[in-house]
């Protein structure tokens, strides 16, 4: 399994996270991880409702059920904003809402991280919540394969100039998304 933490920021809130985004090579990573990843393992996300149209539209595109090979968390405290994509999978895990906005996102991160066993971790643009994750998930899988794409900007980059010990030099330079992930990822998809 493969965890994807991943979102276009928000111009509206932290700069940090928008003035360094790449919001066409976020939509690109995603796309080529997804086409990539989707045959061969199942992909598990908290449904941004940036990225769950990029993922869906790659599943439309290939003859897979979407139950077997993909997975999206979300919490119920934001089911009025819930993307209209989602009735296009099958296996979406809703978090009973907590008192707060706050809490309700950790309480389902908590579940999509530790609850299941992951062998990488794609960090992909990205606010505070992807740089959370990230350290939720470091912290529940010491052993993970840990990817921020640096190359899409935001918090990935964030987590790769600060959060890393030896990054691979291609996640911070290279923008050919399927050939990279083909190249990282060889060793835990049994195709590449």
């Amino acid at each position: 399994m493969i965890f994807l933490s991943a979102s276009i920021p928000n111009k509206d809130r932290d700069k940090k996270y928008f003035e360094s985004a790449d919001v066409i090579a976020i939509r690109d990573a995603v796309r080529a991880l997804a086409t990539l990843v989707i045959p061969q393992t199942k992909l598990i996300w908290g449904g941004h409702p940036a990225i769950t149209p990029l993922i869906r539209h790659v599943l439309n595109r290939m003859n897979f059920s979407p139950k077997d090979h993909v997975t999206i968390y979300q919490s119920n405290f934001f089911k009025e904003y819930f993307p209209p994509d989602n009735l296009d999978f099958e296996d979406i895990r809703i978090i009973n809402e907590k008192f707060d906005k706050d809490s309700s996102l950790l309480e389902m991160r908590n579940e999509m991280i530790n609850g299941n066993e992951f062998k990488v971790g794609i960090f992909i643009g990205g606010m505070e919540g992807v740089e959370l994750e990230f350290e939720m998930f470091k912290k529940a899988h010491p052993k993970a394969l840990l990817l921020p794409v640096a190359s899409t900007g935001a918090a990935a980059k964030i987590i790769y100039d600060n959060k890393v010990e030896n990054p691979d030099i291609r996640l911070k330079n290279e923008y050919a998304y399927m050939s990279l992930f083909r190249s990282l990822l060889k060793v835990v998809l049994p195709n590449e």
